[in-house]
């Protein structure tokens, strides 16, 4: 038995972080069926590359049609959950919106993730992750200091949307299993981003970080200690010795001068950084990996994710597998008692159609019957 074992997700089919959110829950054992359309403006990748869509089931209905809506009623009557991705107010014009659902499954938790939110002056405009982050303050702290550094979308979209729409939902689950009734989960990206922000108003109202010098900070690359440095390769290693006793060991390490025994004097700086930029070019990164590697340095070599796969750390804990020669990342977290079962490649769009339908009481007469008036896809 998985965690989640015996819980079933209703997912509409999306991009981003919604089918994340579903993976992660699918994961872990929960029976995760995935509503899909036909048509599409951005088509579902095949399936063994459909690295989100694993260990879901897929039918395809045109909720626009008045008896297709009717199936999805009927999924969602013993349902647990849903998962949606729309702009506020396209399930309600839908007829599948939180009240139109309350009605027959008062426990359903109804699971909504957007960028800027259900409501609020920005509610119903177009957006992505770099926006999101733009907007909660956290693109203004990254990168040097010419000018902000775009992150790749794991920021707004995953760590603020997906996680903190996970985490609604299994809290909202918990809520139902106590008081019998479920609610809307109001997952916005800009919010999750605003609390993952949460240590930089912490360090900007204490004086220690200055939002306005921008790669001059302690996480920014502005310490010489807390730094990705080039190597003789051209290659890059990552240093993090950040607590006192960390940083004796990276001065040891290095045989550093007395220059470098004030670690926290900003204003030294940009000059220790020069001198380590140029320690750490006499060396390649596997030389590097020799000395640092398995030490309380805080070291790590920065690696590409085809490397990342085949360093000895995740390859003991099984970090990686295949699906039909397609590498993702194995699922998280970890569990003493509960196991998580192999994941499955993902479905193509209504594959599961008849097993889904049969679940549900339907013959295969029945079956025949929704396509041939196009009620199922």
């Amino acid at each position: 038995m998985s965690v989640l074992s015996g819980y079933k997700i209703i997912e509409l089919s999306g991009i981003g972080p919604g089918p994340l959110c579903g993976m992660l829950l699918a994961d872990l054992g929960a029976e995760v069926i995935r509503i899909d359309r036909k048509k599409t403006t951005m088509p579902l990748p095949e399936p063994k590359l459909d690295i989100t869509g694993r260990n879901k089931k897929s039918i395809c209905l045109n909720l626009k049609n008045e008896k297709s809506r009717e199936l999805f009623y009927k999924l969602i009557s013993d349902a647990d959950a849903l998962i949606e991705g729309f702009r506020p107010g396209v399930t309600e014009k839908l007829g599948i919106g939180p009240e139109d659902c309350k009605k027959i499954n008062p426990k359903l938790v109804y699971g909504r993730i957007t960028g800027w939110g259900q409501d609020g002056p920005l509610s119903n405009v177009a957006g992505h992750d770099i926006n999101y982050i733009a907007l909660a303050g956290s693109l203004f702290s990254m990168g040097g200091k010419d000018k902000p550094s775009i992150p790749y979308n794991i920021a707004g979209d995953y760590a603020g949307g997906t996680m903190f729409l996970a985490f609604g939902i299994c809290a909202a689950l918990l809520s139902a299993s106590k008081t019998g009734k479920g609610q809307v989960v109001d997952a916005a990206m800009i919010d999750g981003v605003s609390v993952l922000s949460s240590i930089l108003y912490t360090l900007s109202q204490s004086g220690i970080w200055n939002v306005k010098n921008r790669g001059s900070n302690l996480f920014d690359g502005g310490a010489p200690f807390y730094q990705v440095y080039k190597t003789k390769d051209d290659n890059f290693v990552s240093i993090g010795s950040l607590e006192p006793q960390f940083y004796q060991i990276l001065k040891d390490k290095l045989e550093l001068g007395t220059e470098f025994d004030n670690q926290m004097d900003p204003s030294l700086w940009p000059s220790l950084v020069n001198k380590l930029e140029n320690i750490f070019k006499s060396k390649t990164r596997n030389e590097w990996n020799e000395i640092f590697e398995g030490t309380d340095v805080c070291y790590s070599p920065v690696l590409s994710i085809e490397e990342a796969k085949d360093h000895p750390h995740m390859k003991e804990r099984n970090n990686f597998f295949e699906i039909n020669g397609i590498t993702q990342p194995s699922p998280a977290p970890r569990f003493s008692d509960s196991k998580i079962s192999d994941p499955k490649i993902a479905p193509s769009v209504g594959q599961n159609n008849n097993e889904i339908l049969k679940s549900l009481g339907y013959s295969d007469e029945d079956i025949n019957k929704f396509i041939e008036e196009k009620i199922i896809e």
